[in-house]
């Protein structure tokens, strides 16, 4: 599924990229504290450092935020995946780098993920299905991965049980966001990583 087309009047897409991470991290902050209906535009463009004026520059209405914080965790995800790691493989080492990076985003993108399932209810009925075939997206990342190793040898592991085990994986990496003002109080990040990475290869019988 494509981006979200968020049309910007500007046509400098260096430009483009920056504002919007400016506006991103403006608005997340202000979602998180006083959730999206309550948190104006101006508001938005004033934490984001410019004017109202220039923020329509970049975005049509605050719906857009939400699609573009959406846009920015999956291609977080997906650079990271693709960048390093060949879905296709299909080894061991492949899926346990995978689990890692995905941590990884999750830890660094807390706020962005947070924001993402508390405003999700504020987004139309024609917006939410976006934001959830995204979510699915990344999950397929994980079953591609899974079936990659089961057509190698790593281990056998049903079609059905692989769409259960990537949707865990990516359940087990929000729960960490969703978790860690309580989880960090007993693991760390590597730690917390590398159970979660034990118990998936114990499910699936491909103990390291």
């Amino acid at each position: 599924m494509s981006k979200q087309d968020v049309p910007a009047s500007v046509k400098d897409e260096r430009l483009i990229e920056i504002r919007r991470n400016q506006m991103i991290k403006g608005a997340v902050s202000l979602f998180k504290d006083k959730g999206f209906h309550r948190t104006t535009t101006r508001e938005i463009a004033k934490a984001a450092g410019f004017s109202i004026g220039t923020l329509y520059e970049y975005i049509r209405k605050k719906e857009d935020v939400l699609y573009l914080v959406c846009d920015r965790i999956y291609d977080q995800v997906s650079d990271l995946l693709n960048r390093d790691i060949d879905p296709r493989r299909g080894d061991i080492k492949s899926l346990t780098l995978a689990i890692t990076y995905y941590f990884k985003v999750m830890d660094e993108m807390q706020d962005e993920v947070l924001v993402m399932y508390q405003e999700a209810k504020s987004l139309s009925k024609d917006a939410l299905p976006y934001v959830l075939q995204k979510e699915l997206e990344m999950v397929e990342m994980f079953e591609t991965i899974l079936t990659s190793c089961v057509e190698n040898g790593e281990f056998s592991l049903p079609e059905k049980q692989r769409k259960l085990v990537a949707h865990n994986i990516f359940v087990q990496g929000q729960m960490w966001g969703f978790r860690r003002w309580a989880l960090q109080k007993i693991y760390t990040l590597e730690e917390y990583t590398n159970l979660q990475i034990q118990n998936v290869l114990d499910g699936i019988g491909a103990s390291k």
